[in-house]
């Protein structure tokens, strides 16, 4: 997930053009090699509504682990189609590979995707999303990719947190343009 200097992860405006002005080979080489590694992608529906309209089509070497990995939309809006991302009474839109919804108690869904066979699960951004997965104690590391901007002010994942979170430090890597990877995992 990608931050701030100031901890927000969306500003208060929906541009996220500040995600991408920092961005090198290097630091865009460790965030493929973290896609690429993954045995699954999941994310929430409104993210999935956004990307549907970019990655399946998309040229480049970020495309090809996005669309050939599988992808778990979690959603609880009824009769959303995955194939379509939209409603099923909608007009067909572009299609995505390899995606499947998952609608019922999230850490049930996570559990269960804890047990299936391959590499580790990545989740990506959303806010709210990745607020639920904090809020249910689902996350085992996280990835923080700290970009050299104050937004000010804005939305963080651990907004609200009902108790503290302790982290322990499992590894930093700087990157050329002043971007820093930091990996963290909960304590206990």
């Amino acid at each position: 997930m990608s931050f701030s200097l100031d901890g927000f992860v969306a500003g208060a405006r929906a541009e996220s053009n500040w995600m991408l002005r920092a961005g090198t080979p290097d630091s865009a080489a460790w965030v493929l090699d973290t896609i690429a590694g993954a045995g699954t992608h999941i994310m929430g529906r409104a993210l999935f509504e956004s990307w549907i309209g970019i990655w399946p089509t998309a040229p480049g070497p970020m495309a090809e682990p996005l669309n050939s990995i599988p992808k778990v939309v979690f959603t609880r809006q009824q009769g959303f189609d995955p194939a379509t991302a939209a409603p099923s009474d909608t007009p067909a839109a572009p299609t995505w590979a390899d995606a499947r919804v998952a609608r019922g108690d999230l850490t049930a869904e996570i559990e269960s995707l804890k047990n299936e066979p391959g590499d580790y699960i990545l989740a990506h951004g959303g806010v709210r999303f990745a607020r639920s997965l904090v809020r249910a104690g689902l996350v085992d590391e996280y990835r923080f990719v700290v970009l050299p901007v104050a937004l000010g002010s804005g939305e963080g994942i651990f907004a609200d947190l009902t108790d503290e979170l302790d982290l322990t430090f499992a590894s930093s890597t700087a990157f050329a343009g002043g971007v820093l990877a930091n990996v963290y995992r909960p304590k206990g």
